[in-house]
């Protein structure tokens, strides 16, 4: 009877084993063979895929699932190739109503796509967040028209939903969870992020301007409606990457973006910082790239909901100098945060504060090596025009 049951064991397993691999056969043939206006369905249940799925040049392709908790590819054997999922060189692609885990690197990555939605998608790496953790969780890189609505993204080593260098963004109804960036907008343009929720990352929410990527200037973000807290876990990005230089406890980071308006959010218990407002020249790497511009301008921070409970910030993950000096406040840290350090000669105004609740502020004066730093908002209190 046990060798019985032994080799019913078996052949169970082995049945399993192979209805897996035809799983992941007839995904990758149907996105090889998908013609313009298809839809692939993917069924119910957790699927185990040992290699990346692909797909390039198609239009008007919906991948489709049974719900984010019921369509499950899970990576975590995986033998071949990084992302979970790729998309290239496409043009009205939705991804919706399943969830990827556990890839080699990056979850879903769509690059020169144009109109590319993901709804109701989970991206996650199980268990505790960790540097060997895959970068990204959603990871749309030079496309245009990007619409990422109702998704949820864990554990990412980088950014859990991570926008670079596209244009016409928004980011809604979305969840970010335990990711060293919740959510990332770099390099891009015309970004809105709303209606999000961020919180356990290090840092909540990160709108950032890079040297040494093709679109030079990114600029016009609106951030609003958003629930940024307790964002203070620890910083455990590999080695070497720039988000790895994030002080845990940030709620917002604003690093030599233009044009950005930051309002209506809730903003609480983020151990270090509110929102901060930073040039290049805080990170302490060199700039070779000539026709990049290291200074934020034009930011609006008004109308935002500050709270944090009295006590030190981190030395944790610091920004160069700028966390130790910060250090010299004590339990009384302030909810913006700006460096100071201003292009010479440029008059244009940097920092606009208005309406905020217990929007407290500090000019770090960094460029003096912090020797002046000042709590007034006098200079501060402007209005900008309406993003």
């Amino acid at each position: 009877m046990k060798r019985v049951a032994l080799l019913s064991v078996l052949l169970f397993c082995s049945g399993l084993a192979m209805a897996q691999a035809d799983i992941q056969k007839k995904l990758q043939t149907q996105l090889i063979m998908a013609e313009d206006g298809s839809v692939i369905e993917v069924d119910e249940g957790n699927f185990s895929i040992l290699a990346s799925l692909s797909m390039e040049g198609k239009k008007n392709i919906t991948i489709v699932g049974k719900g984010m908790d019921k369509t499950i590819l899970s990576f975590k054997g995986q033998v071949d190739g990084a992302e979970g999922l790729r998309i290239s060189n496409a043009e009205n692609i939705v991804i919706k109503d399943l969830t990827i885990q556990d890839s080699k690197g990056d979850c879903i990555k769509t690059m020169n796509v144009k109109n590319i939605t993901f709804q109701n998608v989970k991206t996650e790496w199980t268990g505790k967040p960790k540097a060997s953790n895959g970068s990204y969780g959603l990871y749309p890189v030079k496309c245009e028209g990007v619409m990422i609505d109702g998704c949820v993204a864990i554990g990412a080593s980088d950014a859990g939903i991570y926008v670079g260098q596209s244009k016409k963004i928004v980011v809604k109804n979305s969840k970010a969870i335990n990711n060293v960036a919740g959510i990332e907008i770099e390099n891009s343009l015309d970004a809105e992020v709303y209606d999000n929720e961020a919180y356990g990352n290090t840092g909540g929410i990160l709108v950032f301007d890079l040297p040494d990527l093709v679109l030079k200037k990114g600029g016009r973000v609106k951030v609003y409606n958003n629930n940024v807290h307790d964002n203070n876990y620890i910083n455990f990005a590999p080695k070497g990457n720039i988000v790895g230089k994030v002080p845990q406890g940030t709620g917002m980071l604003i690093l030599a973006t233009s044009d950005v308006e930051i309002f209506n959010n809730k903003i609480t218990d983020n151990i270090s910082i509110g929102v901060g407002v930073i040039s290049y020249f805080m990170t302490e790497s060199p700039i070779k790239d000539k026709e990049y511009d290291p200074y934020p301008s034009n930011i609006f921070i008004h109308d935002n909901a500050f709270q944090r409970k009295p006590g030190r910030a981190t030395m944790k993950g610091r920004f160069g100098k700028m966390m130790r000096f910060k250090m010299k406040m004590g339990k009384d840290v302030p909810s913006v945060f700006w460096d100071g350090i201003v292009q010479k000669d440029s008059g244009d105004k940097v920092i606009c504060l208005k309406g905020n609740q217990n929007g407290t502020f500090v000019n770090m004066d960094a460029a003096n090596n912090f020797k002046n730093m000042s709590r007034d908002t006098t200079p501060h209190e402007c209005t900008m025009k309406s993003l």
